[in-house]
């Protein structure tokens, strides 16, 4: 198993798994590595990822798919040995026909987000939570791309552990280096797709999306924290995730 300088880890055909672990948090502590990974879907690992993924000791994983997604594409392996949470994010499809260049990636991305944050609050509240439970064991959350509802969720429990926007936002860029990886495979074992081009908004990731997401979230909620907190999200829970994610 490599684990490359941007916390990276390869597999066969899952492209954008990372550890979030230290990443600067504030006061001299990081985020505790090898316990919180975020990813692409992992219903691609196969038989030759097996002894990878199982160096890394993931209990569970937090599938936040929708149920018509995992119904196409399947599930994290059986062998993988984990304890598989499905818990999807309700929001409206998106419509990427509803992008023009005048509005630009970043802000498109981040009304998307922010409208993912109104209509989804219970249950982004409800992912937060499991990512407080120590027993839970070292966990990967996940999407399709590992890039939207991924990254919402992955930016709000860095935003609540003192991670700063630009840390955060830079976390978040980094999926774009997987897009050529995850292309080639792509196109590779579905070589009939190769003249449906795919909207720039689900290839791109830029910065400015999330610092536009985590600043405009402040405005209509007050903070992350209240956010969570009207959410359903405990104030105690908070306190455990700090304590299970953070090291000096």
């Amino acid at each position: 198993m490599t684990i490359t300088p941007d916390r990276s880890i390869a597999f066969t055909a899952v492209f954008n798994f990372r550890d979030l672990g230290g990443l600067p948090a504030g006061g001299g502590a990081v985020v505790r590595p090898g316990t919180v990974y975020r990813s692409d879907t992992l219903s691609r690992l196969i038989e030759a990822d097996r002894d990878s993924f199982g160096a890394l000791g993931v209990r569970t994983v937090i599938d936040l798919r929708r149920p018509s997604e995992v119904a196409a594409y399947g599930r994290v392996p059986e062998w993988t040995g984990v304890v598989w949470r499905h818990n999807h994010l309700d929001h409206p499809l998106w419509d990427h026909s509803t992008y023009t260049a005048e509005t630009g990636v970043a802000r498109w991305l981040a009304d998307r987000y922010l409208e993912l944050a109104h209509f989804g609050r219970g249950d982004i509240a409800r992912v937060v939570g499991m990512l407080t439970d120590a027993d839970n064991g070292p966990t990967v959350v996940h999407c399709l791309a590992g890039k939207d509802r991924t990254g919402l969720i992955v930016a709000m429990t860095l935003e609540l552990l003192g991670v700063g926007d630009d840390e955060i936002a830079q976390d978040y860029a980094l999926t774009g280096l997987s897009e050529a990886a995850f292309t080639r495979w792509f196109l590779q074992t579905h070589p009939e797709q190769a003249q449906q081009p795919t909207p720039i908004v689900y290839q791109q990731t830029p910065a400015e999306a999330m610092l536009i997401t985590l600043h405009e979230l402040r405005g209509r909620y007050g903070s992350v924290r209240e956010y969570l907190v009207a959410a359903g999200l405990h104030p105690d829970r908070i306190a455990m995730l700090r304590d299970r994610l953070l090291q000096r």
